[in-house]
């Protein structure tokens, strides 16, 4: 079956492998779908990058909805679909391909999923309803992963699609600025690494959105540490309760030696470089993102290391630990 571009050009945004780490949807719909709906909760913290960061226009919006309803498929992969391809309408291609519209159909494909190709491959009025049957016909809504495959043969492409799926179930189709893709790309759908930092990741993701609570170990609110010893526990390894405590616990590593799912440790509003008081659970060493409960009137949520841009308490790092 032909897919609708096998080269997308500018329309395409491409992962860098590193991007695929974490929060996954535990695979796959059982990963995706339960990223677009339970993580709408979650919300990712970070938010798109500005090729594509306006709001959906409103007649693209009605219309996700509409064919999402008709055919049983979230509008909100369809609205990802729409925004990967052509950034909601603003570049209708031709790609190098040769796909056009809205939603980058090859005429090809357009006469397989067009209507018979009597529709209008630029109207997102029969776009967006051809772009939904052909995931139907290709295992949506039961499994959105390998439809969005089909779609256009690229795993990156499906992790991209299924982070703005997430990112709008979770902020709403207005909500989106321009800022930080990466961190929502990797933190909204990519696989889990395997064993103990999958483990550590995917409780740490399960918590996403709870309150902080000083002195919290869950279920319904933690505090840094907290969330750190229960995400270990998980993984079936235990730590000490406080980061003053873990810090002197953990194998102290270098930056250059940090993976997912280590722990990174900064002074804290109640600690020292040499006993710090704040500790996160790493996502991403190489964009610096990790998820922590940051202090009162915070979530967990993910947050950058080490940055300029980081939180004030969170620009200096004190070390990192593999417990």
């Amino acid at each position: 079956m032909p897919d609708p571009a096998t080269d997308r050009g500018p329309a395409t945004i491409t992962l860098i492998a590193a991007a695929a780490l974490l929060i996954l949807l535990t695979a796959a719909l059982t990963g995706a779908v339960a990223g677009i709906s339970g993580q709408e909760a979650s919300a990712c913290t970070a938010q798109p990058a500005a090729s594509h960061a306006a709001a959906i226009p409103a007649d693209y919006l009605a219309t996700y909805k509409k064919a999402g309803a008709t055919y049983g498929i979230p509008w909100t992969v369809l609205a990802g679909i729409g925004t990967v391809e052509s950034g909601n309408g603003t570049d209708d291609g031709p790609s190098s391909a040769g796909a056009l519209g809205p939603m980058q159909f090859l005429p090809s494909t357009w006469q397989i999923y067009g209507d018979g190709g009597g529709g209008d491959i630029s109207n997102p009025a029969d776009a967006i309803p051809a772009a939904a049957r052909l995931l139907l016909a290709h295992g949506a809504p039961g499994n959105l992963q390998e439809a969005i495959f089909a779609y256009n043969h690229s795993s990156a492409y499906v992790t991209d699609v299924l982070a703005w799926a997430a990112r709008y179930a979770a902020g709403g189709a207005q909500a989106i600025s321009a800022a930080g893709s990466a961190l929502c790309q990797q933190a909204a759908l990519g696989p889990l690494p395997a064993g103990t930092a999958g483990k550590v990741l995917a409780f740490a993701e399960a918590q996403l959105g709870k309150p902080y609570l000083w002195g919290g170990t869950g279920p319904d609110a933690y505090d840094c540490s907290g969330l750190a010893m229960m995400a270990y526990r998980t993984a079936g390894i235990t730590i000490p309760r406080t980061s003053q405590a873990q810090w002197a616990y953990g194998q102290q590593i270098s930056p250059s030696q940090v993976h997912a799912g280590d722990l990174v440790f900064f002074a804290g509003s109640d600690g020292t470089p040499a006993t710090p008081g704040h500790v996160g659970i790493v996502v991403n060493p190489a964009t610096h993102t990790m998820i922590d409960a940051y202090a009162t009137g915070y979530d967990v949520e993910y947050d950058s290391y080490g940055l300029p841009a980081s939180k004030g308490g969170l620009s200096a790092v004190t070390g990192f630990t593999s417990p």
